[in-house]
């Protein structure tokens, strides 16, 4: 059994930057993909990054890619999004998820992979 939690969503003008935490814990947790989705107001969920467990190459949608920066330190158990250059359509509740299923580019992001889920943080772009 996994605990997900996240933190650091606020408010932020368009082109700038804030870093959401996502702390996984649980004796199995190393062992874990970790995502993170975002959900706008009357929108679907949404991938936005992973990383895998046996890898620290982080995986992006097309709408975050050269923006977003995805990485894990394993000593803290705690997975990072450095969000740079946001633009209002990032804004959204943005969640992170663990799954024992490393992350495909060729399948993308499956939210039923992810067993244990956060509560969301809230992200807020606007001037």
């Amino acid at each position: 059994q996994l605990q997900v939690a996240e933190s650091g969503g606020g408010l932020v003008q368009p082109g700038g930057s804030l870093r959401l935490s996502c702390t996984v814990s649980g004796d199995t947790a190393d062992y874990y993909t970790v995502a993170w989705f975002r959900q706008a107001p009357g929108k679907e969920r949404e991938g936005v990054s992973a990383i895998n467990s046996n890898d620290d190459r982080g995986h992006y949608a097309d709408s975050v890619k050269g923006r977003f920066t995805i990485s894990r330190d394993i000593s803290e158990k705690t997975v990072y999004l450095q969000m740079n250059t946001l633009q209002p359509e990032d804004t959204g509740l943005y969640f992170c998820a663990a799954s024992i299923v490393d992350y495909s580019p060729d399948y993308g992001f499956r939210p039923d992979d992810f067993d244990y889920w956060g509560q969301g943080t809230q992200v807020t772009v606007s001037s």
